[in-house]
């Protein structure tokens, strides 16, 4: 790959969602999208996660999603999303994407097959080393099956392009150990939005966050206010948050996310590829009353 700088993984990041209408991706609402979100400041992109819902997508329409994110945001950094539990379909995957100016990707833990810790250290390894670019890894082990320890991820954090990771182990304790043992220029970035506020009180470097697709200024709030010390602040910003958090999250990601931002006019429909289908009629009634059929686009 073309030589690039590594990324400053820091603050808050949206893991893009891929809007769809009749059955193809809509670039319309796409691009929309993320002018929308480099309006409010956030610190970076990641289109082509599981909130993107990468899995279903082919090689053309991931290909012109990240030209499209590439070129829309400008001098913001984009992570893109290239994982899966076969390492040498990854790393050609990476390299098919090589022409593409994006500063890095995010490459989540290999599921299903449940590779022992060197199986896993070998596999991040391995895609390391098709790359100038930066990597980091992401530990869901409540969807992989299988977790990341601390002492693996440390030794990955010695690799130089390694340059941090996505923090889902669903463990407070292992958060917080890894938040204590972790290197200096090593990124922890939550990817528990409900433990946002509580990860970036304890050190953590930012969050990438689905739910900051609605109340965005919120998140942008909680993580400017942490930046420069004040607690007080993001307390305040936070509590408005912590209510809405859950109600994202009632129904499989990001069916109820695409739900509100359908509704706020932000996208065309809130259409998701299968097996994913649409949130029930009562999760509906509920997110119109948190958040209002117009919605305040993201706005406090």
């Amino acid at each position: 790959m073309t030589a690039m700088p590594h990324p400053n993984p820091r603050g808050l990041w949206v893991p893009l969602v891929t809007p769809f209408k009749d059955g193809a991706v809509d670039y319309a609402s796409y691009e929309r999208l993320i002018d929308h979100y480099l309006a409010f400041g956030v610190d970076g992109l990641f289109p082509l996660g599981t909130t993107g819902e990468s899995p279903t997508l082919d090689e053309a329409e991931i290909d012109q999603i990240v030209e499209r994110t590439v070129a829309r945001a400008g001098k913001v950094p984009v992570l893109v999303g290239v994982g899966g539990n076969a390492t040498r379909k990854v790393t050609k995957e990476l390299r098919r994407l090589e022409r593409h100016r994006f500063a890095g990707i995010v490459s989540v833990c290999p599921y299903y097959n449940r590779p022992s810790q060197d199986g896993l250290i070998a596999h991040f390894r391995a895609i390391a080393a098709e790359t100038d670019r930066g990597v980091l890894i992401y530990n869901i082990p409540y969807r992989t099956a299988v977790n990341l320890s601390n002492d693996s991820l440390l030794e990955l954090a010695e690799v130089p392009n390694i340059v941090g990771a996505k923090d889902s182990s669903g463990s407070i304790a292992q958060s917080l150990d890894l938040l204590q043992r972790k290197p200096a220029d090593f990124a922890v970035l939550t990817g528990e939005d409900a433990l946002h506020f509580t990860m970036m009180a304890n050190g953590a470097e930012g969050g990438i966050l689905a739910a900051s697709h609605l109340m965005t200024q919120g998140f942008v709030d909680v993580t400017r206010a942490f930046q420069r010390g004040d607690l007080g602040a993001a307390r305040l910003a936070w509590a408005p948050l912590a209510a809405l958090v859950p109600l994202l999250f009632a129904e499989a990601n990001p069916m109820p996310i695409k739900y509100c931002l359908w509704r706020q006019g932000l996208i065309a429909s809130p259409e998701c590829r299968l097996p994913l289908t649409k949130i029930s009629d009562g999760l509906a009634r509920r997110l119109d009353a948190a958040i209002g059929p117009s919605g305040d686009r993201g706005s406090r």
